[in-house]
């Protein structure tokens, strides 16, 4: 999935949701959730950063050729290849490799309620690092609400082993790679940058050190062919889950604004726990939903939607 956490100064005026935008919005989720599928069935044969490079390859040369046939123009100034190379590899090749690592030691269901966090570490971050956005109370306690959930998963965990426990925090390590990709982006994107250059620049990028890591690493020219199960999985991770996810997602956003599109963080962890439960045999624990409901929780406070529900009700 892309860093998706929206401004933490964006506007409190919220554009509305029409019934296609929700649509639009559940088709997003169950892309960016397969993608904990896709990467679950690839690896049952190719390794870590072969699934990653080969996933950024496609989805790269996907988007290279939507900019072509859109005749959106691909700059290459220097301001763009420097926000180029820092979202490659703060929005891509990092979480990605994080990702899909945790994923060989925890469940994908489990892996994308980690993942849940990326706002929660976004807004943390954004109080640190700019002064324009410190958190007033509602979100510090959206915030501690958040890390609660985190808690509940790894206390839950405790016992699994170190190997498990390692999957988990390479998890939410990718979680803190978006949030301070979210803090790069908007202090180094050039102002009226177009999402769809953005999302090409920081796929081809992420091949730099991608690449060679995997030629050199995992040498996966020296195993065996993959079958059409983990080919059509890598396919389905670089053509569904990143090229057509980036479009429809900057599509949704201009549409229905980044703060309505934000809540496919809440949807993502549901996508992929049916998936995992559907194709991969998956089964979680009581507390694992606990968990994503008291990090689901923590989102509505920082967003605010959880208050003002309260206070409707109220009323």
């Amino acid at each position: 999935m892309a860093s998706i956490a929206p401004p933490a100064g964006a506007s409190r005026q919220t554009p509305s949701m029409s019934s296609s935008d929700w649509a639009l919005l559940v088709l997003l989720s169950m892309l960016w959730g397969g993608s904990y599928l896709f990467n679950a069935l690839s690896l049952r044969e190719l390794p870590v950063f072969t699934v990653v490079a080969l996933r950024v390859l496609l989805g790269g040369l996907a988007l290279h050729l939507a900019l072509r046939v859109m005749r959106i123009p691909f700059p290459l100034d220097r301001a763009s290849l420097k926000a180029y190379l820092g979202m490659a590899i703060l929005n891509c090749a990092l979480p990605f490799c994080l990702i899909v690592f945790g994923q060989t030691r925890v469940p994908s269901g489990l892996a994308s309620i980690l993942n849940a966090t990326t706002p929660i570490f976004t807004m943390v971050l954004a109080h640190l690092f700019l002064a324009s956005e410190r958190l007033d109370p509602r979100r510090a306690a959206g915030v501690m609400i958040g890390f609660a959930g985190v808690i509940v998963l790894f206390w839950d965990r405790l016992g699994a082993g170190a190997g498990e426990l390692i999957g988990l925090v390479a998890c939410l390590g990718a979680s803190l790679s978006y949030g301070f990709s979210n803090i790069f982006g908007r202090k180094v994107i050039v102002p009226g940058a177009h999402p769809l250059a953005m999302a090409a620049g920081q796929q081809t990028f992420a091949l730099l050190p991608l690449m060679p890591l995997a030629l050199i690493v995992d040498a996966p020219f020296s195993g065996p062919m993959p079958s059409l199960t983990a080919i059509g999985a890598i396919v389905g991770l670089g053509l569904l889950s990143t090229a057509v996810a980036y479009s429809l997602f900057y599509r949704i956003l201009g549409r229905a604004g980044a703060t309505n599109v934000s809540l496919v963080t809440l949807l993502i962890p549901c996508s992929a726990i049916l998936f995992g439960t559907l194709f991969l045999g998956e089964r979680l624990e009581e507390e694992a939903f606990l968990g994503l409901a008291i990090i689901a929780a923590g989102l509505l406070v920082i967003d605010g939607r959880l208050i003002g529900l309260f206070r409707r009700r109220r009323g």
